[in-house]
């Protein structure tokens, strides 16, 4: 079976990035760094994110059901259309396109564009500035360290990052539209 082709986009892509992301997960690599950007990328995949909508109802009461609600229908909605992307555009992971890249944690694919923990990171922290600012001061730290941990370990390149974030951002416009109103 043959390996499916990446867009010449990604190739370009590549060569321009490799040796940032090489630079980066070699600064990664230093054990206090590596234990946050660890910690970090396992809160990403999806502890903090789930503690996030479980406490909505005991925030806001009552309301916070609907935005629970809301906020799981737009996380799934959104994994779809991230791995429907990440499937179709089958752009390597940095550390298989260049050996010289370490990847110091097992990806869960091979495939790495986009980044499906920023764009929960970047979705997650803007529907909470939407719904429960106060929350803010937590959740957008974590979130720009789940960003930093994505390169920082060698499982995507720099504009896999900033893709995810940029879909964030776009399911995060989709959840304001259909936010439920605070009572």
């Amino acid at each position: 079976m043959t390996a499916p082709r990446t867009l010449p986009v990604f190739d370009r892509l590549d060569l321009l990035e490799w040796q940032l992301c090489q630079r980066l997960a070699r600064h990664g690599s230093r054990r206090g760094i590596l234990m946050l950007l660890r910690a970090a990328s396992r809160l990403g995949d999806w502890p903090a994110w789930v503690l996030l909508v479980a406490a909505m109802p005991v925030i806001h009461g009552a309301h916070g059901w609907s935005l629970t609600w809301h906020h799981l229908l737009l996380s799934l909605l959104a994994i779809g259309v991230y791995r429907l992307i990440k499937t179709r555009l089958c752009r390597e992971r940095p550390s298989i396109t260049f050996q010289a890249i370490c990847c110091a944690e097992v990806p869960r694919d091979r495939y790495s564009f986009p980044s499906g923990h920023t764009l929960h990171a970047v979705m997650f922290s803007l529907l909470t500035a939407a719904t429960t600012p106060t929350l803010l001061p937590l959740v957008v730290p974590l979130a720009v360290l789940i960003a930093v941990s994505r390169v920082g370990l060698g499982l995507h390149y720099i504009s896999d990052v900033i893709g995810g974030a940029l879909l964030g951002g776009l399911f995060a416009l989709l959840g304001w539209w259909t936010l439920p109103t605070l009572a």
